[in-house]
């Protein structure tokens, strides 16, 4: 019996390098898996129904480059003979001590050069590999006190880089667009950029904001108390949905990077649903992207359960999302709920401000009616708990 929750590649279904090769070290404790060969997380990767990868440039090389050649080699070598698309790549600007402060908004110029110069020698291999997606997390840039960072120029040195590095790609005829990724904390005490809208705003400073859009992930933007599946939305009426980042997480707590579906089950369904209408409108052609962590109490088989559960549970939400968009009862609570009434314009063709002064309605006929809220939110929570 054929499995209809198994991915196929129309899925487009991919992994960050560093999720699955995780060795599950954290603050508290030394790691509990041995070190992954990105070449074996690529094959890896293949046999559970993967379509893509991401990679840092250190989840494939050491910082130092002494084994470059090498692994890049193995590397290619596994996604030729897998069929895996690189999809996205990116920088490590956050684990070597020397970017302690930040790589783009470092105190300290040097180290601002160095970070600049890193990321455009991985956007020579991003390239060389069919990379289209350029995702940066600047999870250093920021500060735990006040004094220690002069923001307004902090955010002219961002700018700085991001205007370099684009025209860098313009001028090598590369073809990659940028994808920001925010997070409100940690490992700094405060980031830059710490939210979608954030990013949004920075972008329209930027010399070429047309190559540059957001990438936006569950646990970054529920951690700052947000809802995701509306961040993702507005994302893609901005145009700006470059790339997604899809985990659990259950709350505004630290980054739990959980599988995906984990946690907050409901926002994972209306996710699904945001994703899928980006989809299905042609305003979202990137890859269904997993960053999420193998807990520490996972050995191997239980890394490749928890990632192919990732690629299962979107299927499973995809089925369920699509059942509660089709279910008559659903639509007719829509019309109900006068959803549909918000795509009409409030002002009629031809009309001005001016057609509006002096506007008349029922008033208090309108205060006293309902929404009907309730009823819809049920139905999905029915779709959702599989009663329906």
């Amino acid at each position: 019996m054929s499995d209809k929750y198994a991915p196929t590649p129309e899925d487009k279904f991919s992994f960050g390098i560093w999720t699955v090769g995780w060795a599950a070290q954290d603050v508290f404790g030394s790691a509990t898996r041995a070190p992954m060969a990105a070449d074996r997380a690529v094959r890896k990767l293949a046999e559970i129904g993967a379509y893509g990868v991401n990679f840092h440039d250190n989840d494939v090389f050491e910082f130092d480059e002494s084994d470059r050649d090498e692994k890049i080699s193995s590397f290619r070598k596994a996604l030729d003979e897998t069929g895996l698309k690189v999809t996205t790549a990116t920088t490590n600007l956050f684990s070597h001590p020397i970017f302690k402060d930040g790589g783009f908004t470092h105190n300290d110029r040097d180290v601002r050069r160095f970070a600049i110069s890193k990321v455009m020698r991985n956007l020579d291999l991003a390239a060389e590999l069919g990379a289209e997606i350029y995702v940066c997390w600047g999870g250093r840039e920021g500060a735990e006190s006040g004094g220690s960072k002069d923001v307004q120029s902090a955010m002219a040195r961002m700018k700085e880089a991001y205007d370099t590095l684009g025209q860098y790609v313009t001028e090598q005829g590369y073809g990659i667009r940028f994808a920001i990724e925010p997070k409100p904390n940690e490992p700094r005490g405060n980031i830059l950029l710490p939210t979608l809208g954030h990013a949004l705003a920075f972008i329209n400073e930027l010399e070429q904001p047309e190559l540059v859009g957001i990438n936006p992930e569950i646990g970054h933007e529920e951690m700052a108390g947000l809802d995701y599946a509306a961040g993702i939305r507005q994302a893609l009426w901005h145009g700006k949905l470059y790339h997604i980042d899809l985990n659990g997480q259950t709350g505004p707590r630290y980054d739990q990077d959980l599988r995906f579906g984990a946690g907050n089950v409901g926002g994972a369904f209306w996710t699904v649903d945001a994703v899928e209408e980006g989809i299905a409108k042609g305003q979202y052609t990137g890859p269904v992207h997993f960053d999420f962590k193998p807990p520490r109490t996972e050995d191997d088989e239980g890394v490749w359960v928890s990632a192919a559960a990732c690629m299962r549970n979107y299927k499973i939400l995809q089925d369920k999302v699509r059942a509660f968009r089709a279910d008559p009862e659903v639509q007719e609570a829509l019309a109900a709920a006068r959803v549909d009434q918000l795509a009409v314009p409030t002002l009629a063709e031809g009309e001005t401000f001016a057609d509006l002064k002096h506007v008349e309605i029922d008033v208090d006929g309108l205060a006293a009616k309902g929404m009907g809220f309730e009823r819809l939110d049920q139905l999905a929570l029915e779709h959702l708990y599989g009663v329906r």
